[in-house]
């Protein structure tokens, strides 16, 4: 079980940062909304990333950590480990509300205004607040990874205990 849950959480791992960085790169290639087809097909792509690679490595990366901290005795008391859950816990928080929603969003709002429903001119706001969201994620991402591989000792080493010198 424990190999299982490693190679499900690095298999998640894997397409969770594959696709924050291909959407890092969607962004940096996307034709402004003056160009409205073409923006509006990115924001489609980069939707579509977020839902079907983003979230579900996201989900399976979470999903395989709560499980390995949960069924692996070493990791109760491993300080590593707990700075990885509460991590992966603001990744998946800051996935959902930050990267998945105001991608779909902003999908949805696109194609509206490839349809005339929306004025064109209200498209790409979050643009510097996507990019900075994605860089943020990595980078934790990237330190979480770190955490894994190396397992510092996060633990509070405890002071020695105090013993009275031995009498003349």
């Amino acid at each position: 079980m424990r190999r299982l849950l490693k190679f499900l959480h690095t298999m998640g791992t894997i397409g969770l940062m594959g696709a924050m960085a291909s959407l890092l790169v969607l962004l940096g290639v996307a034709p402004p909304p003056a160009s409205l087809a073409g923006y509006a097909l990115m924001r489609g792509a980069m939707s579509a990333v977020a839902t079907w690679v983003f979230l579900p490595s996201l989900a399976l990366t979470l999903f395989a950590g709560l499980l390995a901290v949960a069924l692996t005795r070493a990791f109760h008391n491993a300080g590593w480990a707990w700075l990885k859950l509460v991590t992966g816990i603001l990744m998946f928080e800051g996935g959902l509300v930050y990267v998945q929603g105001p991608m779909q969003q902003e999908a949805e709002r696109s194609a509206a205004a490839l349809a005339g429903r929306l004025d064109p001119a209200t498209l790409a706001a979050s643009l510097a607040a996507e990019r900075g969201t994605l860089w943020v994620l990595l980078a934790v991402s990237t330190a979480n990874v770190v955490l894994g591989i190396w397992r510092p000792r996060l633990t509070r080493s405890r002071a020695p205990a105090l013993v009275p010198p031995a009498p003349p």
